[in-house]
Order: C-alpha cells, then sequence, then structure tokens
C-alpha cells in the first residue's frame, strides 16, 4: 500500500469528494485508510462508567485507499505515488507529477 500514516491526502469518490485531511491510520490487510474528517459514521454508545448518559458519538470510518490520492504540495495538486531508489540503495516514495520525495 502506498499510502501510509500521517500523507496529505484528499478523497476523489464517495460522499466525501473533493476533501482534503491527514491519514490518521492505514490498515495495510484491509487495503483502507481513515482519514481525518472525512467517512464520518454516527455511533450509539451504551450508558456506561464512563459515560453515564450514553449518546451519539461521531467517528471517522475507514475508506478504501483506492478513493484517496496523495496531495502534491510542489504541482499544487493531486499526483499517483511511486518508487525510485537513493544513492545508498533504500526504496523511497515519489510523487509522479513533479518527482518530489514523500519519505
Amino acid at each position: 500500500m502506498k499510502i501510509k500514516t500521517g500523507d496529505k491526502v484528499v478523497v476523489i469518490a464517495g460522499k466525501d469528494k473533493g476533501k482534503e485531511g491527514v491519514v490518521l491510520q492505514a490498515l495495510p490487510k484491509q487495503e483502507r485508510v481513515i482519514v481525518e474528517g472525512c467517512g464520518m459514521i454516527k455511533k450509539h454508545l451504551k450508558p456506561s462508567q464512563a459515560n453515564p448518559n450514553g449518546g451519539i458519538d461521531s467517528t471517522e470510518a475507514p475508506i478504501h485507499v483506492s478513493n484517496v490520492m496523495i496531495l502534491d504540495s510542489k504541482a499544487k495538486g493531486r499526483s499517483r505515488v511511486g518508487y525510485d531508489v537513493d544513492k545508498n540503495g533504500k526504496k523511497i516514495r515519489v510523487t509522479k507529477k513533479s518527482g518530489s520525495k514523500l519519505d
């Protein structure tokens, strides 16, 4: 999976199309990411000792990784992600549009 935690992404499909946010969590086995402020769902909470009244809580739901793209600050838009090998032989992520390094 080419998207990692902490990446700034834009949602390209779904109800939150066009929204930008930071990846809070990457779930590679399910091929999903949790983006800050996107894919909000309402969760009903039972009363407990920590929350005596219960209530309804809004949280971010996972979004499929194919529905988000990296924001390229150099090209001022969204971009695909590729890989390149630096001088030390280490594999690094780069944006396809401008070639800027992500790692």
